[in-house]
């Protein structure tokens, strides 16, 4: 039978169904609010986590994704982002094989089933939370807040700050970690049997530090669920006053009797946690290696503020932006670095006010948490403010640097308690103006009515790169990374005269941004702007000199330029950053073979080739140049060693039919009988046009 209470739940305006009903329509409305993102493609960081990731490919060893980072780098080294999410990676790669390569719409699916799978069973997770450890007759758990956890559910299952994670399919690691966390505690939560301190079974407390493990190998947020086990295990098993505590300890000096803590088992419980946590804690530093990642100032222009007051203040700012994306999740946007936020550098700006809201806001709530003697109301309001507070720390600036100012998939699991919030005050309105009841009601439906129609305007944004972009230049319009990235889109589109203008207003808001100086260069390398493009490129590889790609294009400009020794220097400067960097030696090649340093250029091309085997360009190149100079013997083994590797290239046979023919060698077993055909006529028409063999008109 369910306690007098919770009368105040059959207050709230919501239809009454059965468990299994409430949690199919939880796991529907997540599935309408996001399912126009399942034909997506890869945006934003998809690129790097999964279209340029090896570790999804089947010939890559399995091995490799424990090696690895989340991106595909390897954990030893600097550059390594030091996220490790192997589970994460391995559902990528089974993606990769049951689609047979890389098609989007079964990662968008997969995303959007576990976003509904998750929204399901956070019912229960609520359910507890809110009624504790309630059994039946039967041994059946009880939900004694079916209403509230509903809500709160539905809440959650529509949340619109939810998108980035769901239609960003590098979302993922949050899903799967917020799936885990949930498991984890739900598994924390079945070792009490009947719902007693005593009756305990530490088997199922070491699966739920196993299930931690798990989460934590999708992303590193997943070690928090100990911080939540442990708050339940205090604050609802044990049924530990925290105000009555402080006030014993603080005023009347009367020590906590560690008998009462060893006889419950609470103290064996905690002791678990924290030694469960400390061995993952320490498994993961060990695998990170070489210590923690490197970030820049524009990742997180607050934590290299030299005032630590000032510093502190601009976290706080941070984290009241965060509180008004889950208040009012309108202004979203894919990246909020590189100027979106600028900081606070005096106590005169006016945003100190959204921090001192934001700490009245959580004192108050944490003040009526602690002294309220209506149980449901202390319970809710903690494990609200436990489930808002403690997923966040992670990304928090507390314990370490993180390379963001605010991201929008930090928040999936810290939603779960600003819906438990939402949901209790809505439930507290519903009981204190029952005369008002049919308002409350319209109320509760125009919310969750607005909640699904932004999910669903925010998830086609997330379908293309080109309307992700797009949208953020109203949300962050002084953020530079948002100009390059629109800039590049529109480029990499074929729209170059577009693409010149973000890129310039990305330089303009970001004089040092490096990326976009290379890429502006790029193009107006392409449009024969060479004396600009050499400035931009000079100043990219001033302010980043180990910028290998920036040398590499800043020595074809120069080599176009004919300052042929500054293109060399630049060239080698290049390899120096990036020892395994094919395309460089190409172009020193090309450089070369212009210099008449034939040696040069063919050994050059000839580390091209070793970097990467299916260099084409590199192939021919040293085929056409043996070719030449009348090493016809040396160029039909490279010919034969090219068409080993690529037995396909077209221009590679031309080069090799040439040579042949030079050598009087007119086997057909050599090259495909009907591809001889074509090359005969090609190079009859070489021939009577009396061009060279590298400029054949086909």
């Amino acid at each position: 039978m369910v306690s007098s209470e919770f009368h105040w739940d059959h207050q709230i305006p919501l239809p009454k169904l059965g468990p299994s009903h409430s949690r199919i329509v939880v796991g529907l409305v997540a599935l309408i609010c996001f399912i126009n993102s399942y034909d997506g493609e890869f945006v934003f960081d998809d690129s790097e986590a999964i279209v340029n990731n090896k570790d999804l490919h089947p010939s890559t060893p399995l091995n490799n994704i424990w090696k690895n980072d989340f991106w595909g780098s390897n954990l030893s080294s600097n550059s390594s982002h030091k996220s490790y999410r192997p589970l994460t990676v391995l559902t990528f790669r089974l993606n990769y094989l049951l689609a047979g390569g890389l098609h989007p719409v079964g990662f968008h699916v997969l995303n959007i089933g576990l976003h509904s799978v998750i929204s399901a069973l956070m019912m229960d997770v609520f359910a507890i939370l809110i009624g504790g450890l309630a059994y039946d007759a039967r041994g059946q758990r009880l939900n004694q807040a079916p209403q509230a956890s509903f809500l709160a559910a539905l809440f959650f299952a529509a949340h619109p700050v939810h998108t980035e994670s769901v239609a960003g399919i590098v979302g993922r690691a949050d899903l799967l970690c917020a799936l885990f966390f949930q498991l984890s505690f739900l598994a924390y939560c079945r070792g009490f049997r009947g719902g007693n301190d005593r009756n305990f079974s530490v088997l199922w407390i070491i699966f739920s530090l196993l299930l931690c493990a798990a989460a934590m190998l999708c992303k590193e947020q997943g070690i928090t669920v100990l911080g939540v086990n442990a708050a339940f295990d205090v604050l609802m098993i044990c049924k530990v006053n925290i105000y009555e505590l402080t006030h014993r300890l603080l005023l009347k000096g009367k020590p906590v009797d560690a008998s009462e803590l060893v006889r419950t088992g609470l103290l064996m419980r905690l002791l678990l946690l924290l030694a469960g946590g400390s061995l993952l804690l320490y498994a993961r530093w060990r695998i990170m290696g070489t210590g923690p990642p490197a970030f820049t100032e524009v990742d997180n222009p607050a934590s290299f503020a030299e005032n630590v007051f000032l510093r502190m203040v601009n976290y706080n700012y941070y984290y009241s932006l965060n509180a008004w994306l889950l208040l009012c999740p309108w202004w979203l946007c894919f990246d909020w670095s590189m100027g979106c936020v600028p900081l606070i550098q005096s106590a005169s700006d006016w945003r100190i006010v959204a921090v001192l809201l934001l700490w009245s806001c959580l004192i108050g709530l944490t003040s009526q948490a602690l002294c309220s003697q209506d149980g449901v109301k202390r319970r809710m309001l903690t494990f609200g403010l436990v489930l808002l507070v403690i997923p966040f720390l992670p990304a928090s600036n507390l314990f370490f640097r993180v390379g963001f100012v605010v991201a929008e998939r930090v928040l999936y699991l810290s939603t779960a308690g600003y819906c438990l919030l939402l949901a209790y005050a809505l439930g507290h309105a519903c009981c204190l103006w029952r005369t008002h009841r049919k308002l409350l009601c319209v109320g509760v439906l125009a919310l969750l009515c607005v909640y699904v129609g932004r999910c669903a305007q925010r998830s086609l944004q997330w379908r293309t790169e080109q309307s992700l972009f797009t949208s953020a230049l109203s949300v962050c319009p002084l953020n530079a990374k948002v100009h390059y990235n629109v800039g590049k889109n529109l480029a990499d589109r074929g729209n170059q005269s577009a693409a010149i203008k973000y890129y310039r207003e990305a330089v303009r808001l970001h004089p040092k941004y490096v990326h976009a100086m290379n890429n502006l260069g790029n193009i107006l390398k392409e449009r024969n702007e060479l004396v600009e493009a050499e400035e931009l490129l000079s100043t990219a590889v001033h302010i980043q000199p180990d910028f290998a790609a920036a040398w590499m294009n800043l020595g074809i400009v120069q080599n176009s330029l004919g300052k042929f020794e500054a293109a060399e220097h630049s060239y080698w400067n290049a390899i120096k950053h990036r020892r395994r960097y094919p395309d460089c030696y190409y172009n020193l090649g090309r450089l070369y073979a212009d210099l008449n340093r034939h040696v040069d250029a063919l050994n050059a091309w000839r580390n091209a080739t070793m970097l990467k085997p299916e260099h084409s360009l590199a192939w021919n190149n040293m085929l056409i140049l043996l070719d030449n100079t009348g090493n016809l013997e040396q160029a039909e083994l490279i010919g034969k060693e090219a068409l080993k590797i690529l037995p396909h290239d077209p221009t590679i046979m031309f080069s090799l039919a040439n040579v042949l023919g030079k050598l009087q060698k007119y086997e057909v077993n050599t090259i495909p009988f009907h591809f001889m055909l074509l090359l005969s006529g090609c190079s009859f028409l070489c021939m009577f046009s009396l061009r060279d063999a590298t400029q054949c008109p086909c």
